[in-house]
């Protein structure tokens, strides 16, 4: 069952049960009732966008070294799923545009910019434009230059930005860019700061939910979503206690 009054976030997909970033992951989340994903790009060496978290491939498939010293055709190669466990061998790196493909119409894509290549923004931007899918994606990221060239180049999509505490500074650089959404560490999220927030005109979602204890905070403290790997226990815990995020 979907629920579509809050965003429960499947962060990298439903990565506690499936390889990060994977198609497994994002399926996955959605068979749970998640109806938005959570996922990071980069670019690779001969320009592609692709999703993938870490800045090497090392962590989350065979190989090694960075993603963008890597042609796509060779990412492609990898396989990202083993080091999570032996039914999800053969799980590839995603290339974005797929992604935008296999979940138009099946769910909001939460975006983060992990990359540091010139023009990654505008790249990430286009596709999501020629796949007609500015209404079912969010942009994200933690840097605040790479947040300024999407609102730059595509401003009709909405932006938020990861941070991790909350000060009267970083409310007034998230106006000065016209993000939508700020995102702090969810141990910081409190009912005075969302109210805060709120105020200010901000959407407020949360990450780094590691635990169910973080998990309840940020729903009790009235926030509006949050990214999480485990999206089956936050909905089951909404449903229960019936809170009306909006």
């Amino acid at each position: 069952m979907i629920v579509p009054a809050c965003m429960v976030i499947a962060h990298r997909g439903a990565s506690s049960y499936a390889p990060e970033n994977t198609y497994a992951a994002f399926d996955l989340a959605l068979r749970m009732g998640a109806c938005h994903l959570e996922l990071d790009v980069d670019t690779t060496r001969d320009g592609a966008i692709v999703v993938i978290h870490d800045d090497t491939v090392d962590r989350t498939t065979n190989g090694t070294g960075p993603v963008t010293g890597h042609s796509l055709a060779s990412l492609q190669e990898l396989d990202a799923g083993s080091w999570f466990g032996a039914a999800f061998a053969g799980e590839r790196i995603p290339l974005f545009a797929e992604v935008l493909t296999r979940y138009k119409g099946r769910a909001h894509l939460h975006t983060e910019i992990k990359g540091r290549s010139t023009y990654v923004a505008q790249q990430t931007a286009e596709l999501i434009r020629q796949h007609g899918m500015v209404d079912q994606v969010t942009m994200t990221s933690f840097q605040a230059v790479r947040l300024e060239e999407i609102r730059a180049y595509a401003p009709e999509l909405p932006a938020g930005w990861l941070v991790g505490e909350v000060s009267d500074a970083i409310v007034g650089q998230a106006r000065a860019m016209g993000v939508t959404q700020l995102c702090p560490r969810a141990d910081t999220v409190t009912p005075d700061l969302v109210r805060h927030l709120h105020s200010a005109g901000f959407v407020v979602r949360a990450w780094g939910v590691a635990t169910e204890a973080l998990m309840q905070q940020v729903v009790q403290a009235g926030a509006d979503g949050m990214t999480v790997n485990f999206p089956d226990t936050l909905i089951a815990y909404v449903q229960r206690h019936a809170y009306p995020w909006v």
